[in-house]
């Protein structure tokens, strides 16, 4: 390997010291396609001498096989390692590399030009604190350019680096680069960087890379690397309150307590006093424990655990914040939203949120606007699709401690996961805390569900029905419910069409509004069934995440649902609407099993083949699974129940 420094061969030891104190400056590479990015990160790895003696034979190889220089080294093949991104000349995945020099270490991340490829390029930028924006020479300021400088405004990098590469293509001269600059700095101006150092390079020729460029003697600024090596970044972490999410309680014997995780920010020292969060308990710092001994202080960055004086409930995903500065808690939140996923944003929709080390369920209550990031306008939107950024109101099922993300990364910054694929379908930065938050408080009722259940002598559940339209949904629900009128129970049927007269008139047949119908009508059967109420709801309820959504808001065993099973054909050759007529004619839009999906139940409590089984047999074998699973038995004695 051949190295900057001579002291490995000479010097190990005084090497590897001098090495381990070395500061670190994480930064991103990023621009359009065909900018130069991976040809320059490859160029920095060559000239600082990083590269391995095979590494070098085999991008000598590589670059007469696959590269686009001739018989010349092809830098980007360092970097563009999938076989898809060398075909192509292209980057598609975030690409690390870790390089040094006499005085300073460097992890840089190469990120995709393509705009599909937006999601990973916001990866690569959430762990930087410099972003390098490469603009061709020839083309100027393009619409990827402001993409990557928006996102890297909203991701919180404040310090940016504008490459002008190529400039051996337009003859080294002065007049294009600062046109270029002119108008990237007209543009910028709004994003609020607190640095943008322009550098006119080739990174393909080395101008301007590591040492200056005689082809450019009008320009009197550091190399790429000068600046590297001495741009200052934003203040650290160790200047911040205290925080450290919980990641583990550990417990190795009856006699050790303690609270393990990586200090996200600030210093803390035996004897502070800290806050465990949500709870808002006090308590102080009692040991800073590592693996080599007790600690008298410890910083962000480092994984410890601590012990506290006091027998406190924290579990993982608590914050453990100073005591004098402790992080906001709330449960619902104006947040900024990149959406990640090829099915689009559906407010309404539960998604898993995590933040941190914490993992809680989380509703998209309203897009507030959509964000383009062309020319930063605020547009009117109901939903985000893959790569869009809106800032959207979040709704948790639980409160949680939280820095706004311009504070701190770390407590500010989540990642939503959709609930049936555990797909990371976006990321998000939170902005601040809703007023609700602190205004709204659920009242306890002295008269509970069970006392309003036993005083109808039943017991009270949902019985969802769900199918394509023309299945038979409603005539099935209509005669379950009579039968159960009939034997005295107190009943409620909630058609899908009953309610679209009323409480969801204003909703369309968008999968927003699908989301937000099912939402609704679900939130009320709940309500119907704490009453005491056995409640028959009849919705096509297209998605399995909101029939997943409906049967997590009652307790374990009292949502059933009944997948009336009737094919597409079967339905649509039934017809008694005219809807599927009207559908394919496309007089209706977003008809389900048309051109509007249907998720069909993969484990359904009850399925009903209506191709062999009647309605009224239907009917009378749900009755019956309702007898065998207990839910009409009259064993309804519980406490409280005469108040």
């Amino acid at each position: 390997m051949a190295h900057v420094s001579d002291l490995i061969a000479t010097d190990i030891g005084r090497y590897l010291h001098t090495h381990q104190h070395k500061d670190l400056l994480r930064f991103i590479t990023c621009g359009s396609v065909d900018d130069g990015k991976s040809t320059l990160i490859g160029r920095l790895l060559y000239e600082s001498k990083m590269l391995f003696e095979d590494q070098l034979a085999a991008l000598e190889a590589d670059s007469k096989k696959v590269g686009t220089q001739g018989g010349d080294l092809d830098f980007a093949l360092l970097v563009d390692g999938l076989s898809a991104e060398r075909e192509q000349g292209i980057t598609i995945d975030v690409a690390y590399r870790f390089f040094s020099t006499d005085r300073r270490k460097f992890i840089v991340a190469d990120t995709p030009g393509h705009e599909q490829y937006t999601r990973n390029m916001i990866t690569g930028a959430s762990t930087a604190d410099l972003a390098v924006i490469l603009v061709d020479a020839r083309k100027g300021v393009l619409t990827q350019t402001r993409r990557h400088s928006f996102l890297v405004s909203l991701i919180g990098i404040r310090h940016v680096v504008l490459a002008i590469n190529k400039m051996d293509l337009v003859g080294f001269g002065r007049e294009r680069f600062e046109e270029i600059l002119e108008e990237y700095r007209a543009f910028a101006a709004p994003l609020g960087f607190q640095t943008i150092t322009p550098i006119p390079m080739s990174a393909l020729k080395g101008d301007n890379v590591v040492e200056g460029s005689a082809a450019m003697p009008w320009y009197q600024g550091p190399s790429l690397m000068q600046h590297l090596e001495t741009a200052v970044v934003t203040p650290a972490e160790g200047n911040k309150a205290f925080r450290m999410p919980v990641q583990w309680v550990n417990r190795p014997n009856l006699d050790f307590r303690g609270y393990s995780g990586l200090i996200a920010a600030g210093e803390v020292r035996p004897g502070d006093r800290v806050v465990a969060q949500p709870s808002g308990r006090e308590t102080r710092v009692a040991r800073i424990v590592t693996y080599d001994g007790d600690l008298d202080v410890a910083v962000a960055g480092q994984s410890v655990t601590l012990t506290l004086t006091d027998e406190v409930d924290i579990s993982r995903g608590d914050l453990l914040a100073a005591a004098d500065a402790p992080a906001q808690v709330a449960d619902r939140f104006e947040s900024t939203i990149v959406w990640m996923n090829d099915a689009a944003m559906l407010p309404g929709r539960r998604y898993l949120m995590k933040i941190g080390t914490r993992t809680v369920t989380a509703s998209v209550l309203a897009l507030k606007h959509r964000i383009d990031v062309n020319t930063q306008a605020q547009l009117a939107a109901k939903t985000l699709d893959l790569n869009e950024i809106g800032v959207c109101d979040l709704s948790l099922d639980e409160a949680i401690a939280f820095d706004p993300y311009q504070e701190n990364h770390t407590t500010g910054g989540f990642i939503l996961i959709d609930r049936i694929s555990n797909e990371t379908v976006g990321v998000g930065l939170l902005r601040a805390a809703l007023a609700r938050s602190r205004n709204v408080r659920w009242e306890t009722l002295d008269i509970d569900r069970a006392a309003r259940a036993a005083q109808k002598g039943q017991k009270p559940c949902v019985l969802w029905f769900t199918g394509l339209s023309g299945a038979g949904k409603s005539t099935i629900a209509n005669l379950v419910e009579k039968k159960l009128h009939a034997d005295g129970r107190h009943t409620m049927l909630l058609d899908g069409d009953n309610v679209r007269h009323g409480l969801n008139k204003d909703l369309g047949f968008s999968d927003a509004d699908r989301v937000e119908n099912i939402r609704r009508v679900a939130e009320v059967a709940k309500l119907m069934a704490d009453s005491g109420l056995i409640v028959l709801v009849s919705l096509i309820s297209p998605f399995r995440s909101e029939r997943q959504m409906a049967r997590d808001l009652l307790p374990p065993g009292e949502f059933l649902e009944i997948f009336v099973d009737t094919p597409l054909d079967v339905a649509e050759g039934r017809d008694v609407k005219g809807l599927y007529k009207r559908a394919r004619a496309g007089e209706i839009r977003n008809f389900t099993g048309i051109d509007s999906p249907y998720e069909a139940p993969e484990q359904a409590d009850i399925r009903i083949d209506t191709q062999t089984t009647g309605p009224e047999a239907a009917a009378l074998a749900i009755v019956e699974e309702l007898e065998r699973r207990g839910l009409l038995t009259a064993d309804l004695l519980v406490d409280g129940a005469a108040i």
